[in-house]
């Protein structure tokens, strides 16, 4: 996760913070402070048959498709509004603490059963290659008899592949019910969970190949990054294996049988998921042993050379310290040879003291 991402998470916190004392089920938005969207509340109702979409402007119109025994999917764009989170409250009868929660973008992802309807929270994630950040979203789901609903924080999603196999009668799409289209959602989400755990691996190898080639500060600062975007996405991953399973045994006419083997592949994908972010984080945590190690021994190899160098020069030192004593009667001070054999006599030590740490080894 990058510093602005950071930024974006403190100021999410900030917000729920702000929201202490007020009364449950208050209508407050909790999300990224960015400008405000349009809304867009696009349907698709389908059958056997046929398709119909359209757009509306008023929730009322989503009553038409309620009692209809087509599948609809309602899906709402940008959810900065409150005052349209709680239209849809009134008009469809959703309780008051669900719609607190879709307007709580930072909610853990988690499954309520309410009776006539099913209320799921996840995180879509999406590798996002021009910056190579990951970008993150809050989905919220009601599932219904005959109807889902899908409210999203910003306008574009990536359910286009889900769009297209409805309009186009492909695979079971048409012919299944309000349950098998919220599981084809979690679906393509848990997808991109893959693509973001293989952008990550991508991210692993070139760090750790640069750790054992070019290791540097920078590279440190790369593993730190590695590390809180491993520690992000396993915090929105980790709790869709309760919600799967949680979905899986619930005992709700909500969910046909059919649509069980379907989630119990879903689960498995989510446990593979999850098995990835954490071999990752070990191989995070093992990219920054070997990289503190790399370092450590890059100052061996320099504290090594330092003190040969010294142990080479303490003796020549002691010699010159010797002759730089002002004594009036040092004989060798008379000498004509007395210069030049101190010279050689100190070359000669400093030769000898070379060749004895390369029999040592120590070179």
């Amino acid at each position: 996760m990058k510093p602005a991402a950071r930024t974006t998470r403190r100021r999410i916190l900030k917000q729920s913070a702000a929201k202490a004392g007020l009364p449950p089920g208050s209508m407050v938005y909790v999300g990224e402070d960015t400008p405000p969207h349009a809304t867009r509340i696009s349907i698709i109702d389908y059958d056997e048959h046929g398709v119909r979409e359209r757009e509306i402007n008023r929730v009322e119109e989503c009553l038409q498709f309620t009692d209809k025994a087509s599948v609809t999917w309602i899906n709402v764009d940008a959810i900065q509004e409150p005052g349209l989170v709680e239209t849809f409250g009134k008009v469809l009868g959703f309780h008051p603490l669900m719609l607190e929660d879709i307007l709580n973008t930072d909610q853990r992802p988690k499954i309520e059963d309410h009776g006539g309807y099913l209320y799921i929270v996840l995180k879509m994630l999406e590798w996002k290659s021009a910056t190579g950040e990951i970008d993150i979203e809050q989905l919220s789901l009601v599932v219904g008899p005959n109807f889902v609903i899908s409210f999203q924080e910003r306008p574009g999603d990536f359910f286009d592949p889900l769009r297209s196999r409805i309009r186009d009668a492909v695979g079971r799409a048409r012919k299944l019910g309000a349950d098998f289209l919220a599981y084809s959602l979690l679906d393509l989400v848990i997808d991109h969970y893959f693509i973001v755990i293989d952008r990550l691996g991508e991210r692993i190898e070139q760090v750790d190949d640069e750790v054992i080639t070019r290791a540097s500060p920078q590279t440190l600062q790369a593993i730190h990054n590695l590390k809180r975007e491993l520690v992000f996405v396993r915090k929105a991953v980790w709790p869709m294996k309760d919600v799967i399973t949680s979905l899986r045994h619930l005992d709700t006419p909500l969910i046909a049988k059919s649509t069980g083997i379907f989630l119990r592949d879903l689960q498995d994908h989510i446990v593979q998921v999850i098995e990835g972010v954490d071999t990752f984080q070990n191989l995070v945590s093992d990219t920054l042993d070997t990289y503190l190690s790399t370092v450590s021994n890059r100052t061996n190899t320099v504290m090594k050379v330092l003190a040969v160098f010294s142990a080479v020069f303490m003796p020549l030192t002691f010699i010159t310290g010797i002759f730089g004593m002002n004594f009036r009667d040092m004989p060798p001070l008379e000498w004509s040879w007395g210069f030049p054999g101190t010279l050689i006599a100190m070359g000669a030590i400093g030769v000898l003291m070379v060749i004895f740490f390369k029999n040592r080894r120590w070179l």
